[in-house]
């Protein structure tokens, strides 16, 4: 099966080493906007694997240089581990030429400023009641053209969102009548002795941490300030940490497709010197996206931010620690209550022998192998748009267990308040 995978950067350096080492993928073309870092990572695996690698360049914030390659490769499926504002670019593509697509998050605009964006977005706040800067609703929209076209397209196959929901619909399947109330905590745990930096990309990441959290109750969102809401827990593996609700999109979607749940939240994992460069940052403007005039020239302030910073890709010679992700589950089962919590711990220093990145790109990096390995072997077949959540969880359990992040299952949790 010939696999096109967009993006180089830690994430798709750990997806591509898992791609290789799955006999479903016969021959890959890895392609970004850099050729010079996948004729590296080429180079570098060509030795561990009997697939047939290519690499190329290409422009995907630009359908015309995507469906170019697209149509030259001839791709059955296309793994996205590229920016997520890139996400309907690559989509379109696939549609002009064929392909399935995969990707790890959902889509969120590059300018939150554009007008025409703007007001699409303000009507979504009002509509829903939650203020996010990335929701399903973009790429959801597509349902029809993917039917039509007898193509797939798998939303969110990264580790949250991604193996949380197959968590949740495992859960359902073999310990639950019902699921009324879902916990997802992410915990990193680990030192890279930095004074601040970020586990992935930082436009992303520090978007996503300093907008209002929110979380879904009784069917409807709840919202609130950023980091209003701090619990603490004893993670295995990690120890005792603060954490903090944010805004996740799987909340979304998993609202959507789990029935009678009750409530969904997303909680997170910060120190507090992260917290405190953090806030700084933003109470200096530092993490705005609207470009601003200096020395004659536009910056975008958290592109520039973004160039200072240590790159994400390079953290995992330094990181030391364990990472603990993973859901925490209360419902019905034969009339009676049961709470479980299925979860993951992952060894920094582990994933960096093997992979050569850190645990937070590897527990992305691999289950974007797994969807994508789903999709290709005809495992989870459909035309449309889906959520991992929609599809049998077993296969795909089974494959993590095989392939580096083995879960656990834990039927007397401690709870969270």
């Amino acid at each position: 099966m010939k696999l096109m995978v967009i993006g180089c950067g830690g994430v798709a350096t750990v997806a591509i080493h898992k791609c290789y080492e799955n006999p479903v993928f016969t021959e890959i073309l890895v392609a970004s906007r850099t050729k010079s870092k996948c004729d590296a990572l080429a180079e570098k695996l060509r030795s561990r694997t009997k697939a047939v690698i290519t690499t190329a360049t290409v422009n995907a914030d630009r359908v015309e240089s995507l469906t170019e390659l697209m149509n030259k490769f001839k791709p059955h499926t296309v793994l996205n581990v590229a920016l997520p504002y890139q996400d309907l670019t690559i989509m379109d593509a696939c549609l002009e030429c064929g392909a399935n697509y995969v990707d790890t998050a959902n889509y969120e605009a590059e300018n939150t400023d554009d007008p025409e964006w703007r007001a699409i977005y303000e009507k979504r706040c009002k509509e829903k009641g939650f203020t996010a800067l990335f929701d399903y609703s973009w790429q959801w929209a597509y349902q029809d053209k993917f039917k039509a076209a007898g193509l797939t397209a798998l939303l969110g196959t990264g580790f949250d969102p991604g193996v949380t929901s197959v968590y949740t619909a495992y859960a359902l399947k073999h310990y639950f009548d019902e699921i009324h109330y879902i916990d997802i905590l992410d915990c990193n745990g680990g030192d890279h002795g930095y004074p601040f930096a970020t586990n992935f990309n930082p436009e992303i990441n520090l978007r996503e941490v300093s907008s209002n959290g929110s979380y879904w109750e009784e069917g409807h969102w709840v919202e609130t300030k950023p980091m209003e809401i701090k619990r603490e827990y004893d993670f295995d593996g990690v120890g005792m940490k603060d954490m903090y609700l944010l805004h996740h999109e799987e909340i979304e979607s998993l609202a959507k497709n789990i029935p009678n749940v009750k409530r969904i939240r997303f909680f997170m994992t910060f120190g507090q010197s992260y917290l405190t460069h953090m806030n700084c940052l933003q109470n200096v403007g530092m993490l705005g996206t609207a470009p601003v005039q200096f020395e004659g020239r536009e910056i975008v302030p958290i592109k520039f931010l973004k160039a200072l910073l240590p790159d994400p890709a390079s953290l995992g010679p330094r990181t030391v620690g364990k990472t603990n992700i993973g859901c925490i589950f209360r419902g019905i089962k034969d009339g009676k209550e049961r709470n479980i919590y299925i979860y993951n711990v992952c060894d920094h220093q582990e994933c960096y022998k093997e992979t050569g990145a850190q645990a937070v790109s590897y527990t992305t990096g691999v289950p974007a192998m797994i969807g994508t390995s789903m999709i290709a072997s005809g495992t989870w077949s459909g035309a449309g748009v889906f959520n991992v959540e929609e599809f049998d969880p077993d296969p795909y359990m089974e494959a993590l267990n095989k392939y580096g992040l083995p879960w656990q299952v834990n039927e007397n949790p401690v709870l969270v308040d």
